[in-house]
């Protein structure tokens, strides 16, 4: 992956002067390492009449691979292949921006401390992309540079030159070239636009992208023609961040329009204060949803299993309804971190009596478990490979029956409102499904059928109208012997 920038120069404003601006010295080849390769610096001439620095980017896909974990370009799990048969080492994408950015950082600020001068003034400046992926075509290229005052010549690279009836490839070889920009205007133009050019990110894009791209984008974007384009590609085509960023662009814009400040324009709405509450963490919020429904249910003695570390059970100790607290898990480490949690070895002899913890696990039936009046099972089944679901089944509602059983699990479908969570991805990796609520309903109805239980449906979290709440919970009921032969 290889680009260059040359400048020439007089001898009042020698060329070299780009050594200063790019804080690498001309007489030597410098290597830095990136996440993803080594990034070389080297200057193939370096003359008061001209200057070449040369930006090499080894990638290695092997590392590239591993540290995606199916993210980005190529990453899909079902682009096998495509991992070890790609373009990333050779055209320049996202990896290259970011190879930018990180080995000329003071040089995209416009910082040049030795020569303070030189960073605001306009230079002949020439870039040479050999490979440029450009989903669009030479006519897109030249949409988004010339606006910016590059002269743009855009090559597209055959697919073979052997067989020219194949046509063009999606790849162009381009050069740029421009006397009225400086050095960080034009590293700050590559930035943006050749991760958009390429459509892809070989990371997973988050909402601090929204501040970069409009940090970088000082100056250039609000007032681009492609802005929208630009926003949507940058973003990775993430709805809510493009509309976000969108938004703030044109507040950008009606201020520079009006010659007034961001802050005045965007006045509609009092700033936040202190004061104002945060939103309720979806951790919080389940706990508080099992908590009332094991007082409707009338429980006193409650086993949470799967029980972690002991955030439930610390809940549930303060609240003296609960006489007595059970929690089993099968790790001991997480016994041992809820122990520390609930200061057992500190605790009153009156409250720790009512608090006990156990190691089991629940594929197994267990006679410590039986006369409970509840058993909450909160983010526990989607933990368990389904085959062992059956095995869990009959330990809990089968052999323990307790009276009343709770069951929360993420609902799937609302996956799509995480902003943080990779498309097809399950909220933590050691989920082994995430049922969407149908699937969810219609195990849970089976179950209660099976051993004589009535079943209901709460939803824990905004219920959103679309896809629902993000969490699901079932209450189980024990039925009397009567009801459970007419079920």
């Amino acid at each position: 992956m290889f680009l260059t920038i040359t400048t020439t120069g007089t001898p009042e404003r020698p060329a070299t002067d780009l050594g200063y601006l790019l804080h690498k010295h001309p007489d030597k080849a410098q290597a830095f390492s990136t996440s993803y390769g080594t990034a070389h610096v080297l200057y193939p001439e370096a003359e008061a009449q001209r200057c070449t620095a040369a930006l090499l980017l080894e990638v290695d896909a092997v590392a590239l691979v591993r540290r995606g974990k199916g993210k980005g370009r190529g990453g899909a799990p079902d682009a096998a292949l495509a991992q070890y048969v790609n373009d990333r080492p050779y055209a320049a994408s996202s990896l290259l921006a970011v190879a930018l950015s990180s080995v000329f950082s003071s040089a995209m600020k416009g910082v040049c401390n030795a020569r303070p001068e030189l960073p605001g003034q306009a230079r002949p400046l020439r870039v040479e992309v050999p490979a440029l992926p450009a989903r669009g075509g030479p006519d897109l290229v030249r949409k988004l540079f010339e606006p910016l005052g590059w002269t743009v010549t855009a090559e597209p690279v055959p697919l073979d030159t052997e067989f020219p009836d194949w046509g063009d490839s999606r790849y162009v070889s381009l050069v740029l070239e421009s006397d009225a920009l400086t050095l960080a205007e034009a590293l700050r133009h590559l930035y943006v636009l050749l991760p958009v050019l390429d459509d892809a990110k070989h990371y997973w894009v988050a909402p601090d992208e929204v501040d970069k791209l409009l940090r970088v984008g000082e100056g250039w974007l609000p007032a681009h023609p492609e802005q929208r384009l630009i926003t949507s590609r940058y973003l990775s085509r993430r709805w809510s961040l493009t509309r976000q960023a969108t938004e703030r662009l044109e507040l950008v814009r009606l201020a520079e329009t009006d010659d007034s400040e961001v802050e005045e324009i965007d006045n509609a709405v009092e700033a936040e204060t202190e004061t104002e509450e945060k939103p309720t963490p979806l951790a919080v919020q389940r706990r508080e949803a099992i908590v009332t429904a094991l007082r409707q249910s009338k429980a006193a003695r409650v086993l949470d299993l799967g029980c972690g570390q002991g955030q439930l059970v610390q809940t549930l100790l303060k609240d003296p309804a609960f006489t007595e607290i059970v929690g089993v898990d099968v790790s001991m480490r997480a016994l041992t971190i809820a122990s520390r949690r609930l200061k057992l070895d500190r605790m009153g002899e009156r409250q720790a009596s009512r608090v006990q913890l156990l190691q089991g696990s629940l594929a197994y039936t267990d006679v410590r478990l039986k006369g409970y009046d509840a058993a909450v099972l909160s983010e526990v089944i989607e933990h368990l490979d389904l085959p062992r679901l059956p095995a869990l089944e009959y330990a809990v509602f089968g052999s323990a029956r307790p009276k009343t059983v709770l069951v929360t699990t993420p609902n799937v479908e609302y996956n799509v409102r995480w902003e943080s969570l990779p498309a097809g991805h399950v909220r933590h990796g050691d989920h082994r499904f995430e049922w969407t609520r149908s699937e969810f309903r219609a195990w849970a109805e089976a179950v209660a059928e099976r051993h004589g239980y009535g079943v209901g449906f709460e939803p824990v979290g905004p219920d959103d109208p679309e896809v629902g709440p993000p969490t699901q919970m079932a209450v189980f009921t024990l039925t009397t012997p009567k009801e459970a032969k007419a079920a």
